[in-house]
């Protein structure tokens, strides 16, 4: 590094509240390719779809094809290919690869275990040994600087979107967690929703408290912009009792009587399963309202968790709730979906025993790859959406995580295969 990690990082943050948050990332780049010497420097974020990254560029038009373009916005996909970049990510580590004229460097950009893209540079000589631990952490600062501005503008989402949203798409994203996954010193999550070409209404949700994890799948009735709707008046009112420390069954009566006398189409209602994980103790309260049971990975086998049967939300007014409480061991991965996991034409697909052959893989990695599994089965287009959540208990709440730039090198995936 050509000046002082302290100096570098101060660099990156005047860089970054100087700019525009549109030319924000680019500022920071150009901030770091000096700082490192370094002939290149790019930031690509990941898409949307999780298997691809998109690299963005403000250019004139110059009539190159293989790009997406909004005015002189430009976005060219690089799908993954098992190769340097999607091993980054996998891994959370730096690649270097020697090129004829040079090194490149590929650093994940991470904030707790959230992939948000890779950071590229291409540089002169060899980096000695002790320089990538502060690209790796100069790569970690780039997440804050990306989350902080994003929040202002829609060109990274834009450029995230290899296809175009419908309506109802849009007003389900924006259901989802601002983070698909997280990584704390008692658990792991992920959460990973493949919609449908109809959208289905699908949202997975999750907070953190001091000592507790709330989350939740659910799945509206209907497809389109009614179930879009439907979706956000029951995801609207879990988040508002939730929010005011409500219990599970208190959330489950409201967002019922919520949906009985507000949804948009009569009689619409949402399925979901509730869970409260108490991360003292590993306790975890379940509510199952009408939903596909969720599934316990422990000791290499897969169950189907037994809870008490509830009509789904919104259904009827009058209806009561009942949860249970099943204790989570160290090791213990446990797995919410929806039904378009096992949709008619993907029936074949035997979801007990992928998840024994995933046990070592991140949630992250996991859950894509089990969304990959029912985009081969039933794919390209999905009848129904196909939805996720998968949270991995380690105990230790008390205790401090041991990270690198912004992820748990203990919890990430191998390498694949060559």
């Amino acid at each position: 590094m050509q000046s002082s990690p302290e100096r570098v990082l101060a660099g990156i943050l005047d860089a970054a509240e100087n700019a525009p948050p549109v030319d924000a990332v680019e500022a920071v780049t150009r901030e770091l390719a000096a700082a490192l010497n370094a002939r290149t420097v790019s930031f690509l974020i990941a898409d949307l779809s999780g298997r691809a990254l998109v690299r963005l560029a403000n250019l004139p038009a110059d009539g190159a094809g293989g790009q997406r373009r909004e005015g002189d916005e430009v976005a060219t996909v690089m799908p993954f290919d098992g190769g340097p970049a999607e091993q980054a990510l996998r891994t959370q580590t730096v690649q270097t690869l020697a090129q004829p004229d040079g090194w490149t460097v590929l650093a994940p950009v991470t904030d707790r275990g959230e992939v948000i893209g890779l950071l590229e540079m291409t540089l002169p000589d060899e980096p000695a040994p002790g320089v990538l631990p502060e690209i790796a952490r100069t790569a970690h600062a780039l997440a804050f600087v990306v989350i902080a501005n994003r929040r202002h503008t829609d060109l990274f989402e834009w450029g995230q979107r290899t296809t175009p949203f419908t309506l109802s798409a849009e007003i389900q994203r924006r259901l989802l967690p601002g983070s698909y996954t997280c990584e704390a010193s008692a658990f792991t999550l992920s959460g990973w929703l493949e919609p449908a070409a109809s959208i289905a209404g699908d949202t997975f949700d999750y907070s953190l408290a001091r000592d507790t994890l709330y989350f939740s799948v659910t799945d509206a009735m209907g497809h389109g912009v009614a179930s879009a709707l439907t979706a956000t008046l029951g995801v609207g009112s879990l988040r508002n009792t939730r929010r005011r420390g409500a219990t599970l069954t208190e959330q489950a009566d409201a967002a019922n009587a919520a949906l009985a006398e507000n949804a948009v189409v009569p009689g619409g209602y949402v399925t979901a399963v509730l869970g409260r994980l108490d991360l003292r103790t590993g306790e975890c309260s379940l509510l199952n309202a009408g939903h596909v049971p969720p599934l316990l990975v422990r000791d290499g086998d897969t169950r189907q968790l037994p809870l008490p049967g509830n009509f789904p939300l919104g259904m009827f007014p009058e209806a009561g709730f009942h949860g249970a409480e099943i204790t989570l061991r160290a090791g213990d991965r446990l797995v919410l979906f929806t039904d378009g996991m096992r949709e008619r034409r993907a029936a074949s697909l035997n979801l007990p025993a992928r998840l024994r052959e995933m046990t070592a893989l991140h949630p992250r990695e996991a859950a894509r790859a089990l969304a990959d599994a029912v985009l081969e089965i039933a794919g390209p287009d999905l009848d129904d959406d196909a939805t996720l959540l998968i949270v991995d208990w380690h105990s230790g709440h008390s205790a401090q995580r041991s990270t690198s730039a912004g992820a748990d090198q203990a919890r990430t995936s191998a390498p694949l295969p060559h």
